[in-house]
């Protein structure tokens, strides 16, 4: 039997996941910030400078942030490891990463952008000492080979931090469901005039393997002391782990 892959609740091809994940975020680029404020009422922004913060990241510091689309962590991590420092901001679509490029270009930061495979990082072994990523560990095909990857460019002492949406606890999932396949997809087509992109997105979270899956995974991987904190009852969930 061929190998498959979820695309939202669908099996797919893993070459048919990633061509259609490319179209998702090819189409939704442009209104990406704008969808991500009015999806979260804006908390988005506070848990992503939870994740900086959470880091351990000081000036001085070589950052890589995964999937980085339009560079919000990206951002406050260039804030945070100063002239020193170092961020690299990457993402497979072109699209996401002109647009993450170009706002921080606006904002006179010059960071290098590199259009990469979370799953084939191009960079040597042991260069950074944190690798984040953002809400995009739930697109890629293959998470295992993503996290492996992510090991091996940390230097020893370094940290992994992944925030991703995750399993919201019991009293709040039929409400959250809700929202979640009714609210979304009209949003989507109201702003983005595309209602099919955001269906996706809320299949695709139900898909992600949960707080106690996703830890495991990255123990798999190497990573030690694993841990996460929940967010907004598990809607939204940051996992650390560290190369000993």
């Amino acid at each position: 039997m061929s190998e498959t892959t979820d695309f939202g609740f669908e099996r797919v091809p893993p070459e048919e996941k990633a061509r259609r994940v490319r179209g998702v975020f090819e189409s939704v680029a442009s209104k990406y910030d704008l969808m991500n404020d009015l999806m979260s009422a804006g908390l988005h922004r506070a848990w992503k400078r939870f994740a900086v913060e959470t880091s351990g990241v000081r000036r001085g510091s070589a950052v890589l942030d995964v999937a980085g689309g339009t560079a919000d962590l990206a951002r406050l991590f260039a804030d945070r490891v100063g002239t020193s420092g170092s961020v690299v901001l990457t993402d497979v679509n072109a699209a996401m990463l002109v647009a993450g490029r170009d706002r921080m270009l606006d904002e006179g930061r010059l960071v290098p952008a590199v259009q990469c495979n979370a799953e084939a990082l191009p960079f040597p072994a042991q260069k950074f000492d944190c690798v984040c990523i953002g809400f995009g560990l739930r697109n890629v095909t293959r998470k295992d080979v993503a996290l492996a990857e992510m090991r091996r460019v940390l230097r020893p002492g370094g940290v992994a931090l992944i925030l991703e949406f995750s399993q919201v606890a019991e009293p709040f999932r039929a409400a959250y469901d809700w929202y979640s396949f009714n609210v979304l997809p009209r949003l989507g087509k109201l702003v983005a005039d595309d209602e099919a992109s955001y269906r996706y997105l809320a299949e695709s979270i139900r898909m992600h393997p949960d707080q106690a899956a996703l830890k495991e995974m990255m123990e798999n991987a190497g990573f030690e002391r694993v841990e996460w904190f929940d967010l907004m009852a598990g809607i939204v969930a940051l996992h650390r782990g560290y190369v000993l």
